[in-house]
Protein backbone atom coordinates (compact mmCIF):
# COMPACT_ATOMS: atom_id res chain seq x y z
CA UNK A 1 0.00 0.00 0.00
CA UNK A 2 2.82 2.24 0.89
CA UNK A 3 4.25 1.47 -2.27
CA UNK A 4 1.46 2.33 -4.46
CA UNK A 5 0.93 5.04 -2.70
CA UNK A 6 4.53 6.46 -3.32
CA UNK A 7 4.17 5.64 -7.06
CA UNK A 8 0.74 7.40 -6.96
CA UNK A 9 2.78 10.77 -5.67
CA UNK A 10 5.50 10.48 -8.42
CA UNK A 11 2.85 10.41 -10.70
CA UNK A 12 1.04 13.36 -9.23
CA UNK A 13 4.23 15.26 -9.53
CA UNK A 14 5.21 13.99 -12.89
CA UNK A 15 1.84 15.19 -14.43
CA UNK A 16 2.13 18.74 -12.36
CA UNK A 17 5.51 19.02 -13.94
CA UNK A 18 4.56 18.49 -17.18
CA UNK A 19 1.32 20.55 -16.85
CA UNK A 20 3.22 23.53 -16.03
CA UNK A 21 6.22 23.20 -18.86
CA UNK A 22 2.97 22.37 -21.38
CA UNK A 23 1.15 26.12 -19.84
CA UNK A 24 4.51 27.83 -19.84
CA UNK A 25 5.37 26.71 -23.53
CA UNK A 26 1.66 27.74 -24.10
CA UNK A 27 2.32 30.92 -23.34
CA UNK A 28 5.59 32.08 -24.63
CA UNK A 29 3.99 30.49 -27.65
CA UNK A 30 1.22 33.33 -27.41
CA UNK A 31 3.93 35.78 -26.43
CA UNK A 32 6.35 35.55 -29.65
CA UNK A 33 2.80 35.46 -32.16
CA UNK A 34 1.66 38.82 -30.35
CA UNK A 35 5.35 40.24 -29.61
CA UNK A 36 7.15 38.62 -32.61
CA UNK A 37 8.29 40.31 -35.66
CA UNK A 38 5.69 39.13 -38.22
CA UNK A 39 2.79 41.69 -37.90
CA UNK A 40 0.11 39.56 -40.37
CA UNK A 41 0.77 36.49 -38.30
CA UNK A 42 -0.27 38.36 -34.90
CA UNK A 43 -2.94 39.91 -37.05
CA UNK A 44 -4.28 36.88 -37.81
CA UNK A 45 -4.09 35.26 -34.32
CA UNK A 46 -6.08 38.62 -32.51
CA UNK A 47 -8.80 38.21 -35.23
CA UNK A 48 -9.22 34.69 -35.26
CA UNK A 49 -9.33 34.41 -31.45
CA UNK A 50 -11.45 37.13 -30.63
CA UNK A 51 -14.15 35.75 -33.07
CA UNK A 52 -14.11 32.50 -31.10
CA UNK A 53 -16.87 31.87 -27.75
CA UNK A 54 -14.28 30.98 -25.76
CA UNK A 55 -10.82 31.92 -26.29
CA UNK A 56 -10.82 35.80 -27.25
CA UNK A 57 -9.39 36.98 -24.02
CA UNK A 58 -6.46 35.43 -25.39
CA UNK A 59 -6.14 38.07 -27.61
CA UNK A 60 -5.44 40.33 -24.29
CA UNK A 61 -2.87 38.31 -22.32
CA UNK A 62 0.40 40.06 -24.09
CA UNK A 63 -1.94 43.24 -26.24
CA UNK A 64 -3.14 45.97 -24.46
CA UNK A 65 -6.84 46.59 -25.02
CA UNK A 66 -5.78 49.98 -27.61
CA UNK A 67 -3.57 47.50 -29.65
CA UNK A 68 -6.34 44.65 -30.02
CA UNK A 69 -9.22 47.24 -30.74
CA UNK A 70 -6.39 49.16 -33.45
CA UNK A 71 -5.82 45.29 -35.32
CA UNK A 72 -9.38 44.17 -35.14
CA UNK A 73 -10.79 47.96 -36.86
CA UNK A 74 -7.82 47.34 -39.58
CA UNK A 75 -9.62 43.89 -40.52
CA UNK A 76 -13.26 44.43 -40.85
CA UNK A 77 -16.35 44.03 -43.53
CA UNK A 78 -17.68 47.33 -44.49
CA UNK A 79 -20.78 46.70 -45.15
CA UNK A 80 -22.67 50.30 -44.95
CA UNK A 81 -26.05 50.70 -46.62
CA UNK A 82 -26.78 47.88 -48.39
CA UNK A 83 -30.11 47.00 -50.46
CA UNK A 84 -30.61 44.21 -52.31
CA UNK A 85 -31.65 44.36 -55.85
CA UNK A 86 -34.22 41.48 -56.81
CA UNK A 87 -34.30 42.15 -60.39
CA UNK A 88 -30.97 40.82 -60.49
CA UNK A 89 -31.98 37.16 -59.65
CA UNK A 90 -34.00 35.87 -62.65
CA UNK A 91 -35.01 32.00 -61.29
CA UNK A 92 -34.95 29.33 -64.12
CA UNK A 93 -38.42 27.14 -64.36
CA UNK A 94 -37.33 23.49 -63.53
CA UNK A 95 -37.33 21.57 -66.77
CA UNK A 96 -40.85 18.83 -66.77
CA UNK A 97 -39.23 15.32 -65.68
CA UNK A 98 -35.47 16.21 -63.92
CA UNK A 99 -34.66 14.50 -61.10
CA UNK A 100 -34.67 16.62 -58.00
CA UNK A 101 -31.35 14.69 -55.93
CA UNK A 102 -29.52 15.40 -59.47
CA UNK A 103 -30.07 19.03 -58.84
CA UNK A 104 -27.48 19.14 -56.47
CA UNK A 105 -23.92 19.41 -56.87
CA UNK A 106 -20.98 19.22 -54.29
CA UNK A 107 -17.72 20.79 -55.38
CA UNK A 108 -14.21 20.69 -52.87
CA UNK A 109 -13.05 23.64 -51.94
CA UNK A 110 -8.83 24.60 -51.50
CA UNK A 111 -7.21 27.23 -50.27
CA UNK A 112 -3.63 27.67 -48.81
CA UNK A 113 -5.06 27.43 -45.27
CA UNK A 114 -8.53 25.57 -45.95
CA UNK A 115 -10.65 23.29 -47.33
CA UNK A 116 -14.57 22.94 -47.40
CA UNK A 117 -17.35 21.95 -49.61
CA UNK A 118 -19.25 24.50 -51.70
CA UNK A 119 -23.02 22.69 -52.17
CA UNK A 120 -25.17 23.85 -55.24
CA UNK A 121 -28.98 23.70 -55.29
CA UNK A 122 -30.60 24.42 -58.47
CA UNK A 123 -34.07 24.94 -57.10
CA UNK A 124 -33.82 27.41 -54.20
CA UNK A 125 -37.45 26.88 -53.39
CA UNK A 126 -36.36 23.71 -51.53
CA UNK A 127 -33.47 25.75 -49.12
CA UNK A 128 -35.73 26.44 -46.08
CA UNK A 129 -34.94 27.30 -42.40
CA UNK A 130 -35.39 24.41 -40.45
CA UNK A 131 -35.92 25.12 -36.45
CA UNK A 132 -35.77 22.80 -33.49
CA UNK A 133 -38.93 21.93 -31.51
CA UNK A 134 -38.82 24.46 -28.74
CA UNK A 135 -37.04 27.96 -28.24
CA UNK A 136 -35.48 27.91 -24.84
CA UNK A 137 -32.31 28.69 -23.53
CA UNK A 138 -32.55 26.42 -21.28
CA UNK A 139 -33.00 23.34 -23.15
CA UNK A 140 -30.97 21.94 -25.93
CA UNK A 141 -31.57 22.44 -29.69
CA UNK A 142 -31.24 19.87 -32.53
CA UNK A 143 -28.05 18.75 -34.41
CA UNK A 144 -27.84 19.63 -38.02
CA UNK A 145 -28.69 15.56 -38.75
CA UNK A 146 -31.83 16.29 -36.20
CA UNK A 147 -33.17 19.05 -38.05
CA UNK A 148 -32.37 17.86 -41.66
CA UNK A 149 -34.10 14.67 -40.57
CA UNK A 150 -37.34 16.05 -39.11
CA UNK A 151 -37.97 17.99 -42.34
CA UNK A 152 -37.24 15.23 -44.70
CA UNK A 153 -34.60 16.94 -46.29
CA UNK A 154 -31.78 15.66 -48.03
CA UNK A 155 -29.21 18.31 -47.10
CA UNK A 156 -28.36 21.01 -44.26
CA UNK A 157 -26.21 23.91 -42.97
CA UNK A 158 -26.01 25.38 -40.06
CA UNK A 159 -27.77 28.39 -39.56
CA UNK A 160 -28.08 31.69 -37.94
CA UNK A 161 -26.91 33.38 -34.57
CA UNK A 162 -27.77 31.84 -31.64
CA UNK A 163 -27.34 32.00 -27.47
CA UNK A 164 -23.64 30.12 -26.66
CA UNK A 165 -22.36 31.28 -23.31
CA UNK A 166 -19.05 31.32 -23.66
CA UNK A 167 -19.15 27.92 -26.11
CA UNK A 168 -21.23 26.02 -23.29
CA UNK A 169 -24.85 27.26 -24.30
CA UNK A 170 -27.41 24.71 -25.03
CA UNK A 171 -28.51 25.67 -28.50
CA UNK A 172 -32.09 25.96 -28.24
CA UNK A 173 -32.16 29.47 -28.47
CA UNK A 174 -31.76 31.67 -31.34
CA UNK A 175 -30.77 35.42 -31.29
CA UNK A 176 -32.09 37.94 -33.61
CA UNK A 177 -35.16 37.43 -35.81
CA UNK A 178 -36.24 33.76 -38.08
CA UNK A 179 -38.17 33.05 -40.16
CA UNK A 180 -38.93 29.73 -41.30
CA UNK A 181 -41.63 28.79 -44.21
CA UNK A 182 -43.50 32.03 -44.16
CA UNK A 183 -43.91 32.53 -40.69
CA UNK A 184 -42.19 34.96 -38.25
CA UNK A 185 -41.26 32.36 -35.70
CA UNK A 186 -38.85 34.65 -33.76
CA UNK A 187 -37.85 38.01 -33.25
CA UNK A 188 -39.54 41.61 -32.62
CA UNK A 189 -41.55 43.67 -35.05
CA UNK A 190 -40.35 46.89 -33.98
CA UNK A 191 -36.47 45.95 -33.59
CA UNK A 192 -33.62 46.34 -36.38
CA UNK A 193 -31.75 43.07 -37.32
CA UNK A 194 -29.20 41.66 -40.19
CA UNK A 195 -31.18 39.82 -41.76
CA UNK A 196 -30.18 37.25 -44.13
CA UNK A 197 -32.73 34.59 -46.41
CA UNK A 198 -34.72 33.90 -49.19
CA UNK A 199 -38.25 36.47 -49.63
CA UNK A 200 -41.72 34.58 -51.34
CA UNK A 201 -40.44 34.81 -54.68
CA UNK A 202 -37.15 32.26 -53.52
CA UNK A 203 -34.93 35.50 -54.12
CA UNK A 204 -32.15 35.51 -51.52
CA UNK A 205 -32.01 39.21 -49.69
CA UNK A 206 -29.29 40.83 -47.33
CA UNK A 207 -30.42 43.37 -45.41
CA UNK A 208 -30.60 45.58 -42.54
CA UNK A 209 -34.22 46.29 -41.64
CA UNK A 210 -36.87 45.71 -38.37
CA UNK A 211 -38.90 43.40 -37.94
CA UNK A 212 -42.19 44.92 -39.66
CA UNK A 213 -40.03 45.32 -42.15
CA UNK A 214 -38.80 42.02 -43.03
CA UNK A 215 -42.62 41.00 -43.06
CA UNK A 216 -43.29 43.69 -45.64
CA UNK A 217 -40.39 42.46 -47.69
CA UNK A 218 -41.89 39.34 -47.56
CA UNK A 219 -39.45 36.82 -46.27
CA UNK A 220 -40.33 33.06 -46.23
CA UNK A 221 -36.65 31.64 -44.79
CA UNK A 222 -34.16 34.08 -43.38
CA UNK A 223 -32.10 34.48 -40.09
CA UNK A 224 -29.19 36.46 -38.09
CA UNK A 225 -26.14 36.32 -38.67
CA UNK A 226 -23.33 38.35 -41.26
CA UNK A 227 -21.83 40.36 -42.01
CA UNK A 228 -22.81 39.84 -46.02
CA UNK A 229 -20.15 39.14 -48.19
CA UNK A 230 -21.13 40.26 -51.93
CA UNK A 231 -24.43 42.60 -52.42
CA UNK A 232 -25.67 43.07 -56.56
CA UNK A 233 -22.78 40.63 -57.67
CA UNK A 234 -20.41 43.20 -56.03
CA UNK A 235 -17.27 42.32 -52.67
CA UNK A 236 -18.53 43.70 -49.96
CA UNK A 237 -15.63 46.02 -49.51
CA UNK A 238 -13.61 45.36 -46.59
CA UNK A 239 -9.89 45.97 -44.85
CA UNK A 240 -6.88 43.66 -44.39
CA UNK A 241 -8.28 39.92 -44.37
CA UNK A 242 -12.05 41.08 -42.93
CA UNK A 243 -11.64 38.58 -39.90
CA UNK A 244 -9.51 35.80 -38.89
CA UNK A 245 -8.80 31.87 -39.62
CA UNK A 246 -11.96 29.62 -38.55
CA UNK A 247 -14.13 27.35 -39.29
CA UNK A 248 -16.69 29.09 -41.70
CA UNK A 249 -20.15 28.82 -43.21
CA UNK A 250 -22.13 31.07 -45.79
CA UNK A 251 -24.98 31.18 -48.11
CA UNK A 252 -25.43 33.06 -51.33
CA UNK A 253 -27.62 32.55 -54.66
CA UNK A 254 -26.55 33.18 -58.13
CA UNK A 255 -28.36 35.30 -61.27
CA UNK A 256 -30.20 31.87 -62.36
CA UNK A 257 -31.34 31.72 -58.61
CA UNK A 258 -29.07 28.79 -58.10
CA UNK A 259 -28.25 28.51 -54.20
CA UNK A 260 -24.43 28.31 -52.98
CA UNK A 261 -23.74 26.53 -49.21
CA UNK A 262 -20.19 26.65 -48.14
CA UNK A 263 -18.90 25.34 -45.15
CA UNK A 264 -14.93 25.21 -44.71
CA UNK A 265 -13.15 23.44 -42.04
CA UNK A 266 -11.11 25.07 -39.35
CA UNK A 267 -9.19 24.66 -36.38
CA UNK A 268 -7.70 21.47 -37.65
CA UNK A 269 -3.71 20.58 -39.14
CA UNK A 270 -5.25 20.02 -42.23
CA UNK A 271 -7.80 23.44 -42.58
CA UNK A 272 -6.84 26.33 -40.25
CA UNK A 273 -9.88 27.87 -41.80
CA UNK A 274 -10.81 30.79 -44.29
CA UNK A 275 -11.26 34.85 -43.49
CA UNK A 276 -14.52 36.26 -44.82
CA UNK A 277 -11.99 37.77 -47.01
CA UNK A 278 -11.48 33.89 -48.74
CA UNK A 279 -14.89 33.77 -48.44
CA UNK A 280 -15.80 36.48 -50.57
CA UNK A 281 -13.71 35.39 -53.32
CA UNK A 282 -14.81 32.06 -53.10
CA UNK A 283 -18.06 33.15 -53.75
CA UNK A 284 -17.41 35.16 -56.65
CA UNK A 285 -15.63 32.57 -58.20
CA UNK A 286 -18.87 30.46 -57.65
CA UNK A 287 -20.67 33.51 -59.41
CA UNK A 288 -22.87 34.41 -56.42
CA UNK A 289 -24.62 37.70 -57.10
CA UNK A 290 -25.52 37.58 -52.90
CA UNK A 291 -23.59 36.09 -50.58
CA UNK A 292 -23.47 36.46 -46.72
CA UNK A 293 -21.95 34.48 -43.90
CA UNK A 294 -23.81 32.42 -41.55
CA UNK A 295 -22.69 31.04 -37.72
CA UNK A 296 -19.30 29.46 -37.57
CA UNK A 297 -16.73 28.20 -35.48
CA UNK A 298 -17.63 24.77 -33.84
CA UNK A 299 -20.89 25.48 -35.31
CA UNK A 300 -19.85 25.13 -39.00
CA UNK A 301 -21.20 22.11 -40.90
CA UNK A 302 -22.93 20.43 -43.78
CA UNK A 303 -24.78 17.73 -44.02
CA UNK A 304 -25.96 15.18 -47.00
CA UNK A 305 -27.75 12.14 -47.67
CA UNK A 306 -27.62 11.17 -43.76
CA UNK A 307 -24.14 12.16 -43.21
CA UNK A 308 -21.88 15.11 -42.41
CA UNK A 309 -19.51 15.58 -44.91
CA UNK A 310 -17.86 18.73 -43.63
CA UNK A 311 -16.21 17.60 -40.06
CA UNK A 312 -17.09 20.60 -37.01
CA UNK A 313 -14.27 21.38 -34.79
CA UNK A 314 -16.29 20.54 -31.07
CA UNK A 315 -14.34 18.05 -29.46
CA UNK A 316 -18.21 17.51 -28.09
CA UNK A 317 -19.35 16.28 -31.49
CA UNK A 318 -22.53 17.41 -33.54
CA UNK A 319 -23.28 20.99 -31.80
CA UNK A 320 -26.88 21.13 -31.01
CA UNK A 321 -28.37 24.72 -32.68
CA UNK A 322 -32.03 26.41 -32.82
CA UNK A 323 -32.08 26.55 -36.73
CA UNK A 324 -30.23 25.14 -40.08
CA UNK A 325 -30.89 25.90 -43.56
CA UNK A 326 -32.04 22.69 -44.93
CA UNK A 327 -32.79 21.73 -48.59
CA UNK A 328 -36.03 19.39 -49.46
CA UNK A 329 -36.23 16.26 -51.40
Amino acid sequence: MKKALNLFGKFMLWLAVTLVIVLVAFLIMIYMVSRGPSTQVRDLFVTSVRETSAAGFLADLFLSKEEVEAIASSNVIDVGEISTDTNLVVIEEPTEGDEQVADIEIYDVKGALYKGKMMIIKDPSRVKVGICNEFDKNKAGMTLLELVDKYDAIAGINGGRYNDDNGFGKGGLPEGIVFSEGELVYGDLDRTYNIYGFDKNDVFICGRMTGREAVEKGFRDAVTFGPALVVNGEAVPSTGTGGGLNPRTAIGQRADGSVLLLVIEGRQTSSLGATYLDLIEIMLEYEAVNAANLDGGMSSSMAYEGEEIVNNCSIKGSRDMPTAFVVTK
